[in-house]
């Protein structure tokens, strides 16, 4: 069939993550859940950030615009498949699909860069404690999350711009809980190579090279609490990292599979798996991760919870 006479699919139908009926309901309860514990855990971060002064920190800062990010990012994709499966509709129309697609990209590059500018600035504190408060200047943090924002987008952008160029003139079932990129590019009936080669160049981008900062800085910063003197010391400083390295295992450790891993290895019940851990368990737990293993963080929330009750009665 020649593409003059291709029509394209005006709507997918998202297969979500189990095709057996009986299996929604359980779903259903279980991201509800999730979702309502991922929302509530990230906002009060957020609120217990900015409401107490003693956290007006970069490295709060930095934390508080990462829950806002796994906030909208569990947002884009979570409540979408909660309403499919309650209404037993599991159609999305085409500018919808791109529309949930940008977002995600958005959030997810977001997410990535944000770990890592996060890493650097342990770095900074660890290996440069002297000079911290000058490094880590209001000018250069407000460039550290604000740039990424703008790249985010553009990236973003052009995925969804390649993304439009093409056609699907077949299949409109997508193996999948939301617009994933990866599986569209294998229902289009188009070429789809300069999607695929754009997809590994911005995987290199905002994963790999990530990536790779962060181990780098966290070399850095073990050679550097290796020469602390007091076994008291060395704890301290491994105990302000360790909330962090949790969030890098858990979020690269699944995008790093779904991007980078080679296609032959991959199936669409290893995406959904991953996908799962990085829209959903990873905003849910990052909440935690920071509030359980932080005193500081975690007298700013009694306080917030003491005044809300103390307000309400």
């Amino acid at each position: 069939m020649g593409p003059q006479n291709q029509t394209s699919a005006s709507e997918f139908i998202l297969l979500g993550l189990s095709e057996k009926p009986e299996h929604e309901p359980v779903l259903f309860s279980l991201f509800l859940c999730m979702y309502v514990v991922t929302v509530v855990g990230n906002l009060l971060i957020i609120l217990a950030i900015s409401t107490d002064s003693h956290l007006h920190t970069p490295m709060y800062f930095f934390l508080a615009n990462l829950s806002l990010v796994d906030f909208c990012l569990a947002t884009n994709t979570v409540p979408k498949m909660l309403v499919n499966i309650q209404t037993r509709s599991k159609s999305i129309s085409y500018p919808c699909c791109l529309t949930q697609m940008y977002f995600f990209h958005f959030f997810g590059i977001m997410d990535s860069v944000l770990i890592a500018v996060m890493a650097y600035d342990r770095f900074v504190a660890i290996c440069h404690p002297l000079h911290y408060s000058t490094i880590m200047s209001p000018r250069l943090c407000g460039l550290l999350v604000g740039g990424p924002w703008v790249y985010s987008c553009f990236i973003s952008l052009t995925h969804i711009l390649l993304m439009a160029r093409l056609v699907f003139c077949g299949n409109n079932e997508l193996p999948h809980y939301f617009c994933d990129l990866t599986p569209l590019l294998r229902l289009s009936c188009t070429d789809t190579t300069v999607n695929k080669i754009f997809v590994l160049i911005v995987a290199g981008m905002v994963i790999a090279t990530p990536f790779v900062c962060i181990l780098a800085s966290y070399a850095r910063i073990i050679v550097a609490i290796m020469k602390v003197p007091s076994v008291g010391g060395r704890k301290k400083a491994f105990s302000t990292c360790s909330s962090h390295l949790s969030v890098v295992v858990l979020f690269y450790g699944t995008t790093i599979g779904v991007y980078l891993c080679p296609s032959s290895v991959r199936t669409a019940v290893k995406e959904k798996a991953s996908a799962v851990m990085y829209t959903a368990v990873t905003p849910m737990l990052n909440p935690f991760i920071y509030s359980l293993r932080n005193r500081d963080l975690k007298g700013a929330l009694q306080k917030l919870i003491n005044r809300k009750i103390s307000a309400s009665s």
